[in-house]
């Protein structure tokens, strides 16, 4: 479904069936998503059919020529998209996160500029402003800045039409998002082939060569120091952990729905000599039937306390300027629980699930290990350990999270 600009004015864009779009989406990525996570292709084919449905533009403001949706819409649309496609659930949840990011960082003036320009162009965002990142440097010149250094990794550096990445002033190391035009010649990306998941997600090291930089392409600072930020900007960590959330979740339904079409047209793994598909109709293997439910559990749970921590995060995003460093604590805390629930549960569910399968889930004509292997790549970059530890210190001491962005 292709999105017309007189659909997406302020009266039409809430007209606009945004998950009904995304569901058309999974569906023709679900066709072939085993054999296209094979091949390992840039998306490009894919990013295309993103443009062309409008859901690059959902979250830019309907007055800029984008969806005007919020970000309870956006989940959704990841959620949706990833358990299709794990890597172009990432690749489209990063490019909300880092397309959003003018709104946290920067001026209003510079925010509406960047929206109103990527709305017009259809631009597809990549890069990234994570804090473990090293930073790259940037250094001021007469008429801007030059950007110089290597990222080590970065999501969709090969097809991104701009990129938002983590520099380090000269002589003051300030951490400050800046924004880049990737076809620079200064802008090489290197090849992120190499990693047994998210091979769709277009990522990998990116080095900048003194890339020319506007001075107002530089959107501000990301200094974790007390004070420094506003309460509003300090949601932007939250935000980006929900999109890790929502990305876990839908891996994690993506397999047990795969799953659950599967065993209704097999034998039990417990019942090898069964001579039909699950006499009776459904399956009826009480081992099955208790690791499948245990699984659906967790996956549950996991989904309602992400729900929780969206609520919380669209009331700060709603206060905007007048949100407190309290509630914005509290936001915190919750989308860090939110993440942490659903990165157990889509580690859990992707390994253990497959028993319900048996051997066949081994056969590569399945696809099944492409929803382990993109999960397990996601959440090394971003360990649990981490988030508890900031979620126990908050609840036993009343400390606030630093300011720390996921990968």
């Amino acid at each position: 479904m292709t999105v017309t600009a007189d659909e997406v004015t302020d009266a039409g864009a809430a007209r606009v069936d945004w998950l009904h779009i995304a569901r058309e989406m999974a569906d023709d990525l679900a066709t072939d998503a085993a054999e296209r996570e094979q091949a390992g292709k840039a998306p490009l084919d894919e990013v295309a059919q993103l443009r062309e449905s409008g859901l690059l533009t959902l979250l830019a403001p309907a007055g800029h020529g984008g969806g005007g949706a919020d970000w309870r819409t956006a989940y959704a649309v990841v959620r949706t998209v990833a358990a299709a496609d794990g890597a172009i659930g990432h690749l489209l949840g990063h490019h909300y996160f880092l397309s959003f990011s003018a709104r946290f960082f920067a001026d209003p003036a510079r925010a509406a500029r960047v929206e109103r320009e990527s709305a017009q162009g259809q631009w597809c965002w990549g890069g990234g402003i994570a804090s473990h990142e090293p930073p790259l440097i940037l250094t001021p010149t007469a008429g801007g800045c030059l950007l110089s250094g290597c990222q080590r990794y970065a999501t969709g550096v090969g097809i991104a039409d701009r990129l938002v990445v983590r520099a380090a002033g000269y002589g003051t190391g300030e951490p400050l998002a800046v924004l880049v035009d990737p076809t620079h010649p200064g802008v090489v990306s290197g090849s992120g082939g190499d990693t047994f998941g998210q091979r769709l997600a277009a990522g990998g090291a990116v080095e900048f060569d003194s890339v020319p930089v506007a001075a107002d392409d530089v959107f501000g600072t990301l200094s974790p120091d007390e004070g420094v930020l506003s309460p509003f900007a300090s949601l932007a960590a939250p935000t980006a952990r929900l999109v890790s959330a929502q990305f876990c979740l839908g891996i994690a339904e993506g397999l047990l729905a795969e799953v659950h079409e599967h065993g209704r047209a097999v034998r039990s793994p417990w019942q090898p000599f069964s001579p039909q598909p699950w006499p009776g109709g459904p399956p009826q293997d009480p081992y099955a039937l208790t690791l499948y439910g245990e699984l659906a559990v967790g996956a549950r749970a996991a989904s309602a306390l992400a729900d929780q921590a969206v609520d919380a995060l669209l009331r700060g995003l709603a206060r905007g300027e007048d949100a407190d460093d309290e509630e914005c604590a509290e936001i915190a805390v919750l989308a860090s629980a939110a993440e942490t629930a659903a990165s157990r549960a889509a580690q859990e569910i992707t390994t253990r699930v497959l028993d319900v399968v048996g051997a066949d889930a081994a056969s590569t004509r399945h696809g099944f290990d492409r929803f382990w292997r993109n999960a397990r790549t996601h959440t090394l970059r971003e360990p649990a350990a981490h988030r508890l530890r900031e979620i126990g210190d908050y609840f036993l001491n009343g400390a606030h999270p630093s300011f720390t962005l996921p990968a």
